[in-house]
């Protein structure tokens, strides 16, 4: 059982920058489907998409895997010969929860495909050869600078047939489209319970540590990575999510 979204209810004299902390862990699945339109419906889509690219003998990982939704989705989705889950997080309280959740899933189902979870950075984490990776809203946070090294080391570590699917949240060029997105987001934040102080504390606490891209930006930074073709297949609003193909 998780907490309703409360965090950032009460007036902060100064708004601390936003971490992955227990205090985020306990409320963050209430936290993700109020903030990101489509998570629910990007995230089972994920394994479902996960089914099509995955090759025997080969690891799927889940970068930035937060409470192991995603892994959960692959886990539900891929029956693939010898195929395994590498579930990485550099959060400890998220790394311990998301333990506890793919516990409680293996009590449901059964033969699920086999799965470790790691803590650790994953720009320091060396790739064993995989088929399918998933970076669900996890590039966002990762220093601009350091992304296209970490794409390229996806890149080299993908087999024939593999897939990278990336999920971001957008900016956009156009001055008026970036407004009207952006107006939209907030609407969708209001229409789901947060008032207008949760929106603006959570803005300001998330905006030094969480750096989106754009559209374009986000395929070109692909296409120079090795990837041949980048294919979206989900947009709500501003967030997205893309088909990188080795």
């Amino acid at each position: 059982m998780t907490d309703p979204d409360r965090l950032f209810a009460a007036p902060l004299a100064q708004v601390p920058d936003f971490v992955f902390n227990e205090d985020v862990v306990r409320v963050f699945p209430d936290m993700i489907k109020r903030s990101v339109p489509g998570y629910p419906t990007i995230v089972e889509n994920i394994g479902v998409l996960a089914a099509r690219f995955a090759q025997p003998n080969t690891c799927l990982y889940d970068l930035g895997a937060s409470l192991g939704a995603v892994t959960q989705a692959l886990r539900r989705h891929v029956k693939t010969d010898g195929c395994r889950v590498i579930a990485v997080d550099n959060s400890t309280a998220m790394v311990e929860r998301c333990r506890e959740h793919l516990h409680a899933q293996d009590a449901m189902f059964q033969e699920l495909l086999p799965v470790e979870v790691v803590e650790a950075d994953i720009l320091a984490l060396p790739l064993q050869p995989a088929s399918v990776v998933a970076l669900n809203f996890t590039l966002q946070f990762v220093p601009p600078q350091e992304r296209p090294t970490l794409l390229a080391r996806i890149r080299q570590s993908l087999c024939p047939g593999g897939a990278l699917i990336l999920s971001e949240k957008l900016r956009f060029d156009e001055d008026d489209e970036q407004a009207l997105l952006t107006d939209l987001h907030i609407a969708f934040k209001r229409a789901n319970g947060y008032s207008e102080l949760e929106i603006a504390q959570k803005r300001s606490a998330i905006e030094n540590v969480m750096k989106p891209d754009s559209l374009e930006t986000h395929r070109q930074r692909l296409l120079d990575a090795g990837f041949s073709r980048v294919v979206p297949w989900f947009q709500c609003l501003n967030f997205a999510s893309l088909i990188a193909l080795p």
